[in-house]
């Protein structure tokens, strides 16, 4: 392996995540207090990412897989993201926003996946090279959100020209990326390969339709944060927002590094209801967490640090579980079909519910900054992530053998 390789991806997936962590987490923000979007818009704007997750298959099926490089595709689609990034920035009327949105995300949410399996493709040793290559993304995620913070830019369109510009610099320094060619050129690709339906086979296992279901299901509640937490905490006062919320990105590194030492002591089930628990927590501080004073600052922050546990210990976990569970032959399949599944689907749902809730909550008199009813808001989701927590606790059984 030349030696460059591990800083050159490492490099590559820091710049990858400050590009989607300049503009995610404050766009919400922006369209409610600056363009005025309604609940259910700004539930269509963070379903964009979804739709570009049940749309990537497609894209890297039919192009990667089988016509082209695969450095070359995250390069054109960066490159392209760029203009479109920048086109955001402009447009303000939501029927122009949200497909401009909609296609730059079909562009983006490809080059994620495309990133790991180029990264797979050429490391010597995946499994103990990658995470060294994959935490960079985590340190790319928070200097994305302290630039937005620095250039005070949580209530402008500058975060989609920060992420233009980053885009573009990304997308320029993907052509030095390993050639990759396509693994299938000259092969037929079916639509049941590129969606994975071939790992449907796993479903005749009832913990392994279990565990879908409950991963499906708690994905719904989990937008709740994303749509709404930035604007949330700046109706209380908080500034800078997008540089504490980036505490996250902090405890998502730490929980990466404990997770095998948990599932090496309490498995995989157990370990996936630590990381239903904490979501079900992290509703409970934010809907208490409007508190004056003290405790309700601790409380809020208490909702970010618990980031890591809530997404390790449920989606990596999780991820884990498929590869366990799954045959050589279908691995592959299986991860797909999971990603689909959760990121997608599951993602769409739980934006566009999230979006309806905050319309539903939103304050006939707005009491000062304050222009909904935070804490009725938190206890749905809160709600939600306690039903499947309990079901998941009674219905699944851990089983580490896989199907033939």
């Amino acid at each position: 392996m030349h030696l460059r390789l591990v800083p050159q991806l490492s490099i590559f997936m820091f710049i990858q995540y400050v590009i989607w962590g300049s503009w995610y987490v404050t766009m919400g923000t922006y369209l409610f207090n600056v363009l005025k979007y309604s609940g259910a818009q700004i539930g269509w704007a963070y379903s964009a990412f979804a739709i570009g997750a049940m749309i990537s298959p497609f894209l890297t099926g039919l192009l990667a897989d089988r016509w082209f490089a695969t450095e070359k595709m995250i390069a054109v689609f960066n490159l392209a993201g760029a203009v479109l990034l920048f086109l955001l920035s402009q447009v303000t009327a939501f029927g122009l926003f949200l497909p401009v949105l909609i296609g730059y995300c079909v562009l983006y949410v490809p080059t994620l996946s495309l990133a790991n399996s180029l990264s797979f493709h050429h490391l010597e040793n995946p499994e103990k090279q990658f995470p060294r290559v994959k935490i960079w993304s985590a340190l790319g995620w928070i200097v994305g959100g302290q630039i937005i913070s620095f250039l005070d830019a949580e209530n402008s369109s500058r975060q989609f020209v920060v992420a233009a510009a980053i885009s573009l610099l990304l997308g320029l320094y993907s052509f030095t990326l390993p050639h990759t060619p396509p693994k299938n050129i000259g092969q037929k690709v079916s639509l049941g390969q590129m969606l994975g339906l071939e790992a449907l086979a796993l479903f005749r296992r009832p913990s392994f339709a279990i565990f879908v279901l409950c991963t499906f299901l708690i994905c719904i509640p989990l937008y709740f944060y994303f749509v709404m937490m930035a604007t949330y905490l700046g109706q209380l006062g908080w500034t800078k927002v997008a540089a504490k919320m980036t505490l996250a990105q902090v405890s998502d590194m730490l929980f990466l590094a404990l997770l095998p030492w948990f599932l090496a002591r309490l498995g995989y089930k157990k370990t996936l209801l630590l990381g239903m628990l904490a979501w079900l927590t992290r509703y409970l501080l934010m809907a208490y967490g409007n508190t004056p004073g003290a405790a309700g600052t601790i409380m809020l922050f208490g909702a970010i640090v618990l980031h890591g546990i809530c997404y390790d210990f449920l989606f990596i976990t999780g991820q884990m579980y498929v590869d366990e569970q799954a045959n050589e032959r279908i691995r592959g399949a299986a991860q797909g079909l999971i990603a689909f599944v959760l990121w997608g689907v599951g993602a769409f749902v739980g934006t566009k519910l999230a979006g309806m809730v905050m319309d539903a909550h939103r304050l006939a008199q707005p009491i000062g900054p304050i222009t909904h009813d935070w804490r009725g808001i938190w206890v749905i989701p809160a709600m939600l992530a306690a039903g499947v927590l309990v079901f998941f606790a009674v219905t699944f059984r851990e089983r580490s053998q896989k199907p033939g």
